[in-house]
């Protein structure tokens, strides 16, 4: 498996949602499961099974956090190609098959934001793999997937 990019405030962002999730609400939630346990007859005990069944989320997503940042690795975005999109790059394409424009930003885990006007989505994601390495003018293919989606690099540049 190929390790991730990841800013360092990518990186610190995940570290401290690992850090609240193991030492302050799972914490909690054993408390709470403890708690519940000791009001007797488990069948019947709603509380305490609802406080497990949380226990379980929380601690598969501090799981689920840890093997991400795991996966990852700080890059220094100055040490980077200027002449082609890599980590970082803020990309503006033109779909080839409606024209519609669109702005993306390259983000490590942690970082992505689909919600934005300028989408960060990983760098990892098919269109940001497809356009790893180009430069303006280049035309890529990559399959979506509703299909395969033909983008022209109009611009780029570092965010």
């Amino acid at each position: 498996m190929d390790r991730q990019p990841i800013s360092e405030a990518g990186y610190a962002k995940l570290r401290e949602e690992i850090r609240v999730l193991d030492e302050e609400r799972i914490p909690d939630v054993r408390e709470k499961v403890a708690e519940a346990r000791a009001e007797g007859d488990l069948k019947e005990n709603a509380e305490y099974h609802g406080q497990r069944e949380t226990l379980g989320m929380l601690e598969a997503k501090l799981n689920q956090l840890k093997s991400k940042l795991a996966g990852c690795v700080i890059v220094d975005k100055s040490t980077l190609p200027k002449d082609v999109i890599t980590f970082g790059s803020r990309v503006t394409v033109k779909n080839l098959d409606d024209g519609d424009v669109e702005q993306y930003e390259f983000v490590g885990p942690g970082d992505e934001d689909y919600a934005q006007e300028v989408m960060k989505i990983l760098t990892n994601s098919p269109l940001a793999s497809a356009l790893m390495g180009k430069k303006a003018g280049d035309k890529v293919e990559y399959e979506a997937p509703i299909g395969v989606l033909k983008y022209e690099v109009l611009s780029f540049e570092d965010a």
